[in-house]
């Protein structure tokens, strides 16, 4: 590798191959970002000071601000999470809890006295519930649309043309 290529010889490779970045690869693209985000220099002149190409110093500074957003949207998705969780809380404690009926504000006695259970309650929590869940899956990117794969010919037809006209 020389010191033209994006990575600058700092990456190396996983287990599985994938290339992952080393510490210093990541100190790197942050001087970039930091050298850059100054205003002075233009990205050829980052990449002079520290010896590397202006390709170099672009790749770097893209990742290091991708990794600036990713980590800020790592934190909002944790801060969602536990307001989500939170909610799941309070809906399965109103959907545990024994309601009585009510009409007129006064409770509701069945024939033998005893008070109705009333399960609406019970019901508008599981749906916030359902609500809930249903927003932390997309949040998180689970409810993302499945890939479909299919095989087979297409056939065009002209209507209203003779295909001999055509040969």
């Amino acid at each position: 590798m020389t010191a033209d290529t994006p990575d600058n010889g700092i990456r190396g490779r996983n287990s599985k191959g994938k290339f992952v970045r080393s510490i210093e690869g990541a100190e790197r693209d942050a001087e970039v970002a930091r050298l850059y985000s100054q205003g002075g220099l233009s990205f050829r002149e980052v990449g002079e000071q520290l010896g590397i190409s202006k390709w170099a110093a672009i790749s770097a500074y893209n990742r290091a601000v991708r990794d600036v957003v990713q980590e800020a949207g790592e934190e909002a998705l944790k801060v969602h999470a536990a307001r989500l969780e939170h909610v799941v809380a309070r809906c399965m404690e109103i959907a545990e809890t024994e309601h009585v009926m009510v009409s007129h504000g006064r409770i509701v006695y069945d024939e033998d006295g005893q008070p109705l259970k009333d399960t609406a309650p019970v019901l508008a929590a599981f749906r916030e519930l359902r609500g809930a869940l249903a927003d932390f899956r997309r949040m998180t990117g689970m409810d993302k649309p499945s890939k479909v794969e299919h095989s087979g010919g297409v056939k065009y037809e002209l209507v209203g043309v003779n295909p001999e006209d055509l040969v």
